[in-house]
């Protein structure tokens, strides 16, 4: 049998760290805490990387996914803290990190007809291991914003877009997602749903015209909510207008942390 060479483990001469190394766009089932039912599966892309030292030439692919291999019949989000900790020590890392990408859905009622539908909502968890354990949890709401400056000028109607609003939080305790959603919603225009009838159409219409807003008041809206919660540490909000009557999208953003 040939001798082979462990390619990996060779000596890298180029003085050269790789801040991140690994495995990106892993498909994964994930059980989810819901805050109505409990628990919810979904299907998750993972990214799962290493710091390199300077001196390693690569890292050792195949074990990104022997670890999560390993979690298969395990809560592998209940247990995100012990499964970067694994990461870490057997890719022999200073650092491992993991994002966890993924849609969850809340069952929402039509606000005149009550009719009921899922709403899907992108989420994602951020974690990571250095010194320290740290995550992170995302939500991406979308939601309708009508703006207040064409409402002022125009003899009639006003223009209005899809927004995606993105919040970021770092806390202590516990957050649910759905928490961080209602806070977006409480704020937009109007919300979205899945399934509207004629009257919930006429409503969602006239409360988005009655209620204007810039992408800026959107970001500060949210981050004022934001600082009321003990809980939330570090936050990073941003809001994407999907512009109507341009080619282009409007956008702001604000990153912050509590006050000590």
């Amino acid at each position: 049998m040939k001798n082979t060479v462990d390619i990996q483990n060779l000596n890298d001469n180029r003085n050269v760290r790789i801040d991140k190394v690994g495995v990106k766009g892993l498909k994964y089932p994930i059980i989810v805490e819901d805050r109505a039912n409990a628990t919810q599966h979904t299907v998750a892309d993972l990214d799962i990387f290493v710091e390199l030292p300077h001196h390693h030439r690569g890292t050792h692919m195949s074990r990104f996914i022997e670890v999560l291999n390993a979690y298969h019949q395990r809560n592998l989000v209940a247990e995100i803290e012990h499964f970067v900790l694994e990461t870490k020590d057997r890719l022999d890392a200073d650092s491992a990190f993991v994002n966890i990408s993924f849609p969850y859905f809340i069952e929402k009622q039509a606000p005149v007809s009550g009719i009921k539908s899922l709403m899907s909502y992108d989420c994602f968890f951020l974690a990571s291991h250095k010194d320290e354990f740290e995550m992170q949890i995302g939500v991406k709401v979308p939601i309708t914003t009508v703006c207040p400056c064409s409402k002022e000028i125009s003899a009639y109607g006003a223009h209005n877009q899809r927004s995606i609003v993105t919040v970021v939080v770092k806390y202590s305790g516990y957050v649910w997602l759905e928490e961080l959603i209602d806070i977006v919603e409480a704020v937009a225009s109007c919300e979205v749903y899945s399934l509207l009838k004629r009257a919930d159409e006429k409503f969602v219409t006239e409360k988005g015209y009655d209620n204007p807003k810039f992408v800026e008041d959107i970001v500060r809206d949210v981050v004022v909510e934001l600082r009321k919660d003990k809980r939330i540490i570090e936050y990073r909000v941003e809001s994407e207008n999907y512009e109507s009557i341009h080619n282009h999208s409007a956008y702001a953003s604000v990153v912050g942390k509590r006050d000590s």
